[in-house]
């Protein structure tokens, strides 16, 4: 009975992190719910892997529980197959929290070393493995919670969002000794508490870049097209009229239309029409840029492409990090079998290449990213250097009127914060939006609407100190923290197991 109890509440503490996340974006709640797994993991030492990986389970499953509207609604695959799909991801994910809370009860028995040298670091090197072990999937890190609304956001720009997601966790071991600790302990974690958040106040303030040239008006293209009909060729001719009139009713210096925005291959666009849609952005002077399939140059493959149609050579940024299941499928001759039950076309996208240059639109560079690609902060250090502004281009219809475009949103605000730079987000369904360098969101767009945001940004330049060293700093010191652990818990072992007269 016990350990059912253990379970569930570990479970009720993980299903609450939904709301410490967008759209609700209650920060506090994740390092108290934290703080509640930690607790739970003290006092039942021996439940440690089975409470964290239910804490991660229910914290999981509950924020991605879109992925079932995602393969049953839209992509059409039975329930059967669709609900346990659901599980699948939240079931690999909650490895990582359950093997934290394993490793922090076996490295030393004192509260301090477990909770503030242990426990931090291992759930930040848990986090920062699951963002590139198999591809990688960092959507739900505990740090981009933080982001805007709470004061450790002003540690973001220093070591990104992995900085955030160890001061979260460092703060619920805090807490876990307020509650539990001896009378020094309590408060000392207090006081630590108070200055570590007062620290993130004063960071807030700063700004790591600076913005350059002249502001320019820029306009975001949202067509409400529903995944359901998207590639229809029934209804091709009348999405490319809803762009078409968009872009011809808009004026502004840089226009950016949405991920696949023009559902056929560049090479098969009638020609007309990309002579009438580029036309009549060149007369007025304004640079255009959409999401479109693009065949490989040897012909063998397709891209998922941003393409700059008001430039004759019509040069394009292509996604490197693909969805693994969406945009490529692994071990085709394993799963494979599960793709004719879903209405999922151009599954098999090739990688664009690493490190592709920003482009130049109306003399403004900037670095796309397509999607999901916004999940991963270090891969856009190389393309955001060489820009003054970032861009994003999705379609989120797969996910219907769920929370995966809010949570998707905060992914592009973290990026911003790391980055110094604006973020435009142009997306089919929502949420469309223009970002400040410092997190805070300038204007967006009603979702399932169609319309075009319009709003002045400008080129920033420099980096930031996260953009100058990445996720090393954050990993290096999780590291040794983790060794540092180690050693006192391997010292106390010693201490304890000499005989009273050696000591002496």
């Amino acid at each position: 009975m016990r350990t059912l109890f253990v379970l569930i509440a570990a479970a009720i503490a993980g299903a609450l992190t939904l709301y410490g996340f967008a759209p609700y974006r209650f920060y506090g709640l994740l390092p108290l719910s934290l703080a509640a797994l930690a607790q739970l993991v003290q006092r039942n030492p021996q439940l440690a892997f089975r409470t964290g990986y239910v804490w991660g389970v229910a914290a999981y499953t509950s924020n991605f529980n879109w992925i079932y509207h995602s393969l049953h609604d839209v992509a059409g695959l039975p329930a059967l197959l669709a609900a346990p799909l659901l599980l699948l991801l939240p079931a690999y994910l909650a490895i990582w929290p359950g093997l934290a809370c394993w490793l922090t009860t076996r490295i030393d028995q004192r509260p301090w070393v477990r909770w503030l040298l242990a426990f931090p670091a291992l759930w930040e090197l848990g986090e920062w493995l699951r963002s590139w072990v198999m591809t990688g999937f960092p959507w739900g890190a505990i740090g981009y919670s933080q982001v805007t609304e709470s004061p450790l956001s002003g540690f973001i720009p220093i070591g990104g969002v992995h900085l955030a997601s160890w001061l979260v966790a460092l703060t619920a071991g805090a807490l876990v000794l307020v509650a539990s600790g001896s009378r020094l302990q309590r408060l000392s974690a207090v006081v630590g508490i108070i200055l570590l958040w007062s620290a993130g106040f004063w960071l807030q303030s700063l700004s790591w870049t600076t913005p350059t040239g002249k502001p320019y008006r820029v306009a975001l293209a949202q067509g409400d097209i529903p995944q359901a009909i998207k590639w229809d060729p029934a209804t091709f001719e009348e999405t490319l009229k809803i762009y078409y009139q968009q872009v011809a009713s808009t004026r502004a210096e840089v226009m950016i239309l949405p991920e696949t925005a023009l559902p056929v291959f560049l090479d098969d666009l009638p020609s007309g029409y990309l002579t009438m849609i580029a036309g009549d952005a060149q007369r007025k002077n304004m640079a255009l840029a959409t999401g479109i399939p693009r065949r490989t140059n040897d012909g063998r493959g397709y891209l998922n492409a941003v393409v700059t149609l008001t430039d004759a050579a019509q040069p394009y940024y292509a996604k490197d990090h693909l969805v693994p299941f969406g945009e490529f499928i692994p071990l085709p001759a394993l799963i494979g079998w599960i793709y004719q039950y879903m209405n999922m076309p151009l599954s098999g996208f090739s990688r664009g290449g690493a490190n592709l240059a920003p482009l130049l639109l109306a003399g403004h560079r900037i670095a796309f990213n397509i999607c999901y690609e916004d999940s991963f902060g270090e891969e856009l250090i190389g393309p955001a250097a060489q820009a003054g502004v970032l861009a994003n281009v999705s379609n989120l219809a797969w996910f219907g009127k769920s929370v995966a475009m809010s949570q998707h949103l905060q992914l592009s605000q973290a990026r911003a914060l790391e980055t110094g730079r604006f973020m435009l987000r142009a997306t089919n369904t929502g949420m469309t939006a223009i970002i400040r360098p410092d997190g805070e969101i300038a204007s967006v767009a009603a979702p399932f609407t169609q319309q075009v945001l319009e709003g002045m940004v400008q080129d920033y330049q420099g980096l930031t100190p996260y953009m100058q060293c990445g996720n090393l700093p954050v990993i290096a010191g999780c590291i040794a923290l983790v060794l540092l652990a180690i050693g006192l818990g391997a010292w106390q072992r010693w201490q304890s197991s000499r005989p009273p007269e050696a000591a002496a």
